[in-house]
C-alpha cells in the first residue's frame, strides 16, 4: 500500500493544538531567545517586542502615576487617572492595525490595562489598579516554585518544548542551567512582590506606581538577558536524524 504524499496545509483544515502552541511561544519574547545564537542588544530589544513594545509596556503605569498625581483635587481623580492609561493602549492597538503589524502584544496589553482599571472602579481604589500585576507574579513565583520541586524547571520544559528537544533532562549540564534560568524567574516575581505589596497595604499610590516602572522593565530585561546567556552556554538546536539521509553518499 503506497503512503499518501504529504501536502500542504490548506485554510480549513483543523489545526494542532501543540503546533498553535509552539508558535505561539516561539513569537513570545522567551522564543526568541535560540540557544547557542550569540546574543546582541538589537536582538534583545527585538525579543522584547521592540521600541514599541516598551513603550506599551510603560507608558500605562507611567500615564496613571503622572495623571493621579496631579489631579488630587479634582473631583473624579481616579477616573481620569484610569481613563488616561485605557486611552493609550486604545492608541497603541489603532497603530499597530494603521502599520500593519502584529497586534497580539498591544490587545494583551488592553486587555490587562482593561482589567486593572475594571477592579479599580468597581472597588472605588487606585491601588486596587495594580492588583491584576500582584497576581501575575505570584502565578510567576507559584508556577516555577512548583516545577522546582518536582524537578522540571519550568524554563527547561519551556525551552526543550519550543526547540523540540526531548532529551535535555538526561544532561546534567542542561538541567543545571534549566534550573538556574527557573530560579531567576522565580526571583523575578519575587522581587516584585517583596517591594510592591508594602506599598500597596500602606496605601503609597505614588510610591507603588515608581516601583512598578522600576521594576517592569528594566529588571525584565535584565533577567531576560541572563537567561539568553544561561541556555547559550550547554544548549544547542538538536540536529534533525535525516540530515544525514540527505546527503549524498560520495562512496557509491
Amino acid at each position: 500500500m503506497v503512503d499518501a504524499p504529504d501536502r500542504e496545509p490548506v485554510d480549513g483544515d483543523p489545526v494542532d493544538p501543540r503546533d498553535a502552541l509552539q508558535q505561539a511561544l516561539r513569537t513570545s519574547s522567551l522564543g526568541r531567545i535560540a540557544p547557542g545564537e550569540t546574543p546582541s542588544a538589537r536582538v534583545l530589544l527585538g525579543a522584547m517586542g521592540g521600541v514599541m513594545g516598551i513603550v506599551e509596556s510603560i507608558l500605562p503605569t507611567l500615564l496613571f502615576l503622572i495623571v493621579y498625581t496631579f489631579t488630587g483635587s479634582v473631583r473624579n481623580q481616579l477616573v481620569i487617572s484610569l481613563a488616561a492609561p485605557v486611552l493609550a493602549s486604545v492608541v497603541f492597538v489603532v497603530i499597530r492595525v494603521v502599520r500593519r503589524q502584529a497586534v497580539l502584544t498591544a490587545v494583551a496589553g488592553f486587555v490587562g490595562v482593561g482589567i486593572s482599571a475594571a477592579v479599580a472602579l468597581l472597588t472605588g481604589s487606585a491601588k486596587n489598579n495594580f492588583v491584576p500585576g500582584f497576581l501575575i507574579d505570584g502565578a510567576i513565583v507559584v508556577t516555577m516554585g512548583i516545577s522546582l520541586l518536582v524537578r522540571r524547571p519550568f524554563l527547561g520544559v519551556l525551552v526543550g518544548f519550543l526547540i523540540g528537544d526531548r532529551t535535555w533532562r538526561e544532561d546534567r549540564a542542561q538541567r543545571r542551567v534549566a534550573t538556574i534560568a527557573t530560579v531567576l524567574w522565580l526571583l523575578l516575581g519575587a522581587i516584585r512582590l517583596a517591594v510592591e505589596l508594602p506599598f500597596f497595604f500602606l496605601g503609597h499610590i505614588e510610591a507603588l506606581g515608581a516601583a512598578k516602572l522600576i521594576l517592569g522593565v528594566p529588571l525584565y530585561a535584565v533577567i531576560l538577558w541572563l537567561t539568553w546567556l544561561l541556555f547559550r552556554t550547554s544548549w544547542t538546536m538538536p540536529e534533525r536524524e535525516d540530515e544525514s539521509d540527505d546527503e549524498p553518499d560520495e562512496t557509491r
